[in-house]
């Protein structure tokens, strides 16, 4: 299949564009999304391409906005709702966790709300709204919720959200906006959502990150791969619901799991993955499961404490080390 390098950036917005060139029900919706090109290039190029007639600003109202797209998606259409920001998801709690995720279940099947939510989160170069709240999604269920690290799995996870009949929510990190750049398929590439990626295969320690702290994670794979140890990375991309088939396949095969994520560690993604592990893959376990997250503090303002705050190679290398102590 043909591919192009793109930023992760680029690769969301292509994604976007196919969908709606291929069907004509997709919109977008949200703040500074028209003319302006979206909060940090978000949506270049959409504006001039569908017009306002498929490219909808809205006032600043995250909780009016998400209720308009539900309304929209229970009649036929596929909006696509862009919250700036993952700090403002808070704005719209009802709509995003009592309404759409819900309905579907209490018409007895008999409405579906195909609903797409971006936002982003994390840190990154510019300073600002770095809180990442995934886990409080990845809690509710009916809403299904994805965070990848690479170009090509932006698009083709975005593809597949936007034609998906459930709400999506899709957690986009600002360090890989514009700091990452790969090959991306060109047409229809589709990522599955619900299955986890191994990035790096190896045989000795289990590495599963998201988003950003997966390439903190290839870092630390590539020094240990000097020393002679093989660390598997596995990338998982979808939050919820989890590929545990993947990520139990992977800790058989390595015998020891280090899980990695940007978020606070205390009630993190990290926490859910080593319950599952030591529920369904206690046995293949040789060490403990050790966590790598932020403590759980406030992220800080002050640039050279927040590096301190955050999660990083050395960290997750930290790990790697702790779990090797461990014999077979």
């Amino acid at each position: 299949m043909p591919a192009r390098r793109m930023t992760f950036v680029e690769a969301l917005v292509e994604g976007i564009r196919e969908e709606m060139r291929r069907d004509p029900n997709v919109f977008v919706l949200g703040q500074d999304i028209g003319p302006f090109g979206g909060s940090l290039r978000s949506t270049l190029g959409l504006w001039e391409e569908f017009g306002p007639a498929r490219i909808f600003d809205t006032p600043i109202s995250e909780s009016a906005a998400a209720g308009l797209c539900i309304g929209a998606a229970l009649e036929g259409l596929r909006p696509i709702l862009d919250i700036s920001f993952g700090e403002f998801l808070p704005s719209a709690m009802p709509q995003l966790v009592l309404h759409a995720p819900v309905v579907h279940w209490l018409t007895l099947g008999k409405a579906r709300v195909p609903l797409t939510i971006r936002t982003k989160v994390g840190e990154g170069p510019y300073g600002g709204h770095p809180q990442c709240f995934e886990a409080w999604f990845a809690h509710v269920p009916g809403l299904k919720v994805v965070m990848p690290s690479t170009p090509a799995d932006a698009k083709g996870l975005m593809k597949s959200a936007i034609r998906d009949d459930d709400p999506v929510l899709f957690f986009e990190h600002m360090y890989l906006y514009h700091g990452v750049r790969d090959m991306v398929p060109d047409g229809e590439h589709l990522v599955p959502i619900g299955r986890a990626d191994v990035k790096r295969p190896g045989k000795d320690v289990t590495v599963a990150a998201t988003a950003w702290m997966v390439h903190r994670a290839l870092q630390a794979a590539h020094q240990f791969a000097a020393e002679g140890v093989e660390v598997e990375v596995l990338d998982l991309r979808t939050l919820a619901p989890l590929d545990v088939a993947g990520l139990l396949a992977s800790v058989r095969k390595t015998g020891r799991l280090v899980v990695a994520h940007e978020a606070w560690k205390i009630g993190g993604l990290g926490a859910e993955v080593a319950a599952t592990v030591a529920e369904q893959g206690f046995g293949y376990l040789k060490a403990p499961v050790v966590r790598v997250g932020a403590p759980h503090t406030p992220v800080p303002a002050h640039p050279t404490i927040r590096r301190a705050f955050l999660p990083d190679a050395q960290d997750v290398t930290n790990a790697v080390r702790a779990v090797l102590k461990y014999s077979a």
